[in-house]
């Protein structure tokens, strides 16, 4: 559902983009009745706005000839924060994203001055991001409900179908949710299992607010919490090894969701869950400081197999 100031912003882009339409034409497009669009084509002029209204059969709406907003002033800085968080957009798993980006683009230009709209064209025309490949959800819709209920602290009513297994139903409290690995991430407390619990969003089937508030716990990062779940997560193997380094450069070498961290005095244990050794081992070869495999002895058998393989290669003239 759209805010009331977010469809008379609609009305004044759209008459900014025809020129002149119809009253039953703009009802259509904004879905709202005809004495709802009179309302907002009121607010408008109320803020100064000027509107030359046709009433009869055959009337409608236009802006008043020569009239133009007064462009969009951004600071360098501003202007590249914009335009980068444009690209951002098109790679963060958001469903239809590519042409709501360019749609909002085209918006932005119409009102920026031609110097500030040659530079974001430039940063679009140039710059490529290297981020993740996304998942996309089928669409937006259950981003934007349960970020408004973790705002608003309200329970949403969840049905969820997880790969391998039929649909559940669920109360749901978000207490926040974060992007990681390509994928968007729910993160509350879930009252089927009465426990902290992550949703990933392209699973959701559906997700309808609730009368019932919550109380999100002081200080809670959704991010920190979704990585330590996937870092801790069981799986094939239970790796540990001792890093000879302190805790800030293992976590500068090493992804959050490769292991549990724990700081003593002979190094930083790393608490390893793996499905594939043989990854895990190239991921410690590649480390610039000395590590010692405490469990299990396949992880010293993938090391060597790398060593051996390496020293293959170094001997080869």
């Amino acid at each position: 559902m759209y805010h009331p100031t977010t469809r008379v912003l609609a009305v004044l882009e759209l008459l900014q983009t025809h020129g002149r339409m119809s009253g039953a034409d703009m009802s259509r497009r904004l879905e709202v009745d005809g004495r709802t669009l009179r309302r907002y084509i009121a607010m408008l002029e109320q803020i100064g706005i000027p509107i030359l209204s046709e009433r009869g059969r055959h009337g409608g709406y236009a802006l008043m000839p020569g009239f133009k907003l007064p462009p969009m002033m951004f600071t360098d800085d501003e202007a590249l924060a914009l335009s980068l968080g444009l690209l951002a957009a098109r790679s963060l798993g958001l469903a239809e994203a590519a042409p709501a980006v360019a749609s909002a683009q085209a918006k932005l230009e119409r009102i920026m001055p031609a110097g500030l709209k040659q530079r974001v064209g430039a940063i679009d025309e140039t710059v490529r991001l290297d981020l993740a490949r996304a998942t996309a959800p089928q669409d937006n819709a259950a981003l934007l409900i349960l970020s408004e209920a973790a705002q608003s602290r309200r329970r949403v009513h969840l049905r969820y179908r997880p790969p391998g297994a039929g649909e559940s139903e669920r109360g749901f409290d978000p207490y926040g949710l974060a992007f990681h690995g390509g994928c968007w991430y729910a993160v509350g407390h879930c009252h089927l299992r009465l426990d902290m619990r992550t949703f990933r969003l392209d699973r959701i089937v559906d997700a309808a607010l609730m009368a019932q508030r919550f109380e999100r716990p002081d200080g809670f990062d959704a991010l920190a919490h979704l990585r330590l779940s996937l870092a801790a997560m069981p799986r094939a193997y239970a790796a540990t090894v001792l890093l000879k380094t302190n805790l800030h450069t293992a976590q500068r070498f090493l992804m959050d969701v490769i292991g549990l961290f724990e700081q003593t005095g002979g190094g930083v244990l790393l608490h390893n869950q793996s499905d594939d050794l043989a990854w895990f081992a190239r991921e410690l070869a590649s480390l610039p400081f000395e590590f010692e495999v405490i469990s299990p002895d396949a992880l010293r058998t993938e090391l060597r197999t790398i060593a051996a393989r390496l020293s293959q290669i170094a001997a080869v003239r």
